[in-house]
């Protein structure tokens, strides 16, 4: 039903004031602190405008996500909106192929495919230290398709090894458990190697003369230092080795293995906000 025109230019007054005004409580960036009831209210004034725009609508949407933060995750930030990875429909497509059932690793496949795309022109292969399912490998290959470069994926198939010390409580020895079958069949349009094996032992059936981009995740302390120690020398200047457990909460280990690896070297770990971290090789 069309709106009385008086009506549409008074919607087009106030839309951007409270717009203004949604965005400073998302930001946190408001006079007073707002109590949920204050937060319920912006929303219902937001609702009330009908704001129209898809932009607005996605806002309004990020105003219900943020009282529902507000309740079920008060410590949480959630960010920004309107991210234009998110509409990169080609991506979309291929994760919703590759991994249809695992929206919240998408921001790290987006940006793990994006660094993958940086060393086109270098000399090397690429590599990943605990393929699970074979998604991370799968986007790798992709960015770097057509450039002659073999990729070597590892992994147990049979979840993960024995934690330490280091690694604090949440893991168990066998979780994340994947079918090498799946990872092969996955990984099949590309030139692939897949090694099966407990880290660091299955490195040494591999031949690799050196590599241009080496993926880590393997949540845990020891497997996380070995796989360091086996790629860093391999990767040529200019390469990148990412991390994806290191600013994860969940895997202290792969920090800390981290961290002591890097420590002396001139390479600076870069913490990106996905909770991956990755080296430029000096």
């Amino acid at each position: 039903m069309q709106q009385p025109a008086e009506v549409e230019h008074g919607f087009a007054r106030a839309a951007p004031l409270v717009e203004a005004q949604v965005g400073r409580l998302i930001a946190g960036r408001h006079s007073q602190p707002l109590s949920l009831w204050g937060r319920l209210r912006r929303f219902v004034v937001l609702l009330l405008i009908g704001l129209s725009h898809p932009r607005r609508r996605e806002f309004l949407g990020f105003v219900v996500l943020d009282l529902v933060r507000a309740v079920a995750l008060p410590g949480y930030l959630l960010g920004d909106y309107a991210k234009s990875w998110q509409e990169d429909t080609d991506f979309l497509e291929e994760l919703r192929a590759v991994s249809p059932h695992e929206d919240r690793s998408a921001e790290r496949k987006f940006f793990l495919r994006s660094l993958a795309g940086l060393v086109a022109h270098l000399p090397g292969d690429t590599a990943e230290a605990g393929t699970f399912e074979g998604a991370s490998s799968w986007f790798i290959c992709r960015a770097l398709q057509n450039t002659g470069k073999t990729h070597h994926a590892f992994d147990s198939f049979e979840g993960l090894s024995t934690p330490t010390p280091e690694d604090a409580e949440y893991w168990r020895k066998g979780e994340l458990r994947a079918r090498e079958e799946t990872v092969r069949e996955l990984l099949s349009p590309f030139d692939t190697q897949v090694h099966k094996g407990w880290i660091p032992k299955c490195f040494e059936a591999a031949t690799i003369d050196r590599l241009c981009f080496a993926h880590i995740d393997v949540d845990l302390y020891e497997p996380t230092l070995q796989s360091m120690e086996f790629f860093y020398p391999l990767v040529v200047q200019g390469g990148i080795i990412v991390c994806d457990d290191y600013g994860s909460a969940l895997c202290p280990g792969a920090t800390q293995a981290l961290d002591e690896f890097v420590a002396g070297r001139p390479e600076k770990l870069v913490h990106a906000p996905t909770g991956q971290a990755f080296l430029v090789k000096q």
